[in-house]
């Protein structure tokens, strides 16, 4: 058990450092317009989800769900949502808006609460509402500071939460549920690069190098998700949990220290007001971790 723990969190930590460092590829891509670059994760993220889920058998999953028109439709849902949310976050990234796209990662759980409370008739207690409320306070700070709400933080934050919430209605684990999002996208990725006029469109005349790279927006989706996916089978949710701030917190450091976004001081007190909203909750999950922790009998100790 010790050794699946250990192994849960090695995974755990992979997959959120994968994440946090992948607006690096995106950056390096930018050369390719950010639709194009969508395509091709939906593309390769396909093919490799497909090959996958052969291999890990997890055909009878997939038959199932196809099976199923109410949890297909819910799937065009989540479809809409993660494919704005990945276009959102592309874009986002080779505009230098890397700092927006922090923040709405770092603002979807604050999301996922609300969310629980409305669809799972959740209860926040006094820590949560005192985290949700210096949320808003960060998003109106916004508003008054620079006369326009965050919309890239907003969609990055709204998309991946509400498409949190599908997925955990319809209960479709993480391998069946790409292949199926990506499936559904499939057809408009590659009637889009048919279509397009961008030169790297058509992978005939691209170089070998660009096309590797092109096919990297793949490896670059999956990997962390599978490493998510052993964690997520080996550790709590809980403790998952707290691995969910690195990827945020790597796009941070990226966008100010590697590609020198602007940090002003509004912006930092937008992102201040936020930590400590996640500090509370943080320090709340800790709480209730070790109130919860059995107490060993001196028996149950030897």
């Amino acid at each position: 058990m010790q050794t699946s723990s250990k192994s849960g969190i090695l995974y755990a930590l992979t997959a959120f450092t994968l994440w946090a460092i992948a607006p690096i590829y995106f950056k390096e891509m930018s050369f390719v317009p950010a639709t194009e670059i969508l395509a091709h994760r939906v593309i390769w993220s396909c093919v490799i989800v497909l090959v996958l889920i052969v291999l890990l058998r997890y055909t009878n999953a997939l038959k199932k769900v196809l099976s199923s028109p109410k949890i297909l439709m819910a799937m065009l849902i989540s479809t809409l949502l993660i494919g704005l949310n990945w276009g959102t976050f592309i874009w986002a990234v080779q505009n230098n808006k890397m700092l927006s796209a922090s923040l709405g990662y770092y603002i979807n759980p604050l999301i996922s609460i609300l969310l629980g409370m409305i669809f799972f008739k959740d209860k926040l207690d006094k820590v949560r509402k005192a985290a949700v409320v210096l949320c808003f306070c960060a998003v109106v700070f916004e508003v008054i500071q620079f006369g326009s709400l965050p919309w890239i933080a907003l969609i990055l934050a709204m998309t991946f939460g509400f498409y949190g919430l599908v997925r955990k209605k319809i209960a479709v684990d993480s391998f069946t549920g790409m292949a199926i999002e990506t499936a559904i996208m499939l057809p408009l990725a590659l009637t889009y690069l048919i279509l397009s006029p961008s030169p790297s469109a058509n992978m005939f005349e691209n170089s070998a190098s660009v096309n590797w790279l092109l096919f990297a927006a793949g490896p670059v989706t999956m990997v962390p998700l599978m490493c998510f996916a052993a964690a997520a089978n080996r550790v709590s949710m809980v403790t998952l949990g707290f691995f969910q701030y690195i990827g945020p917190t790597g796009m941070f450091f990226l966008a100010v220290f590697l590609y020198d976004e602007p940090l002003s001081a509004e912006k930092l007190t937008t992102f201040v007001l936020i930590w400590s909203a996640l500090a509370m909750l943080i320090i709340d999950s800790i709480r209730r971790i070790r109130k919860t922790k059995p107490v060993l009998t001196d028996k149950e100790a030897v």
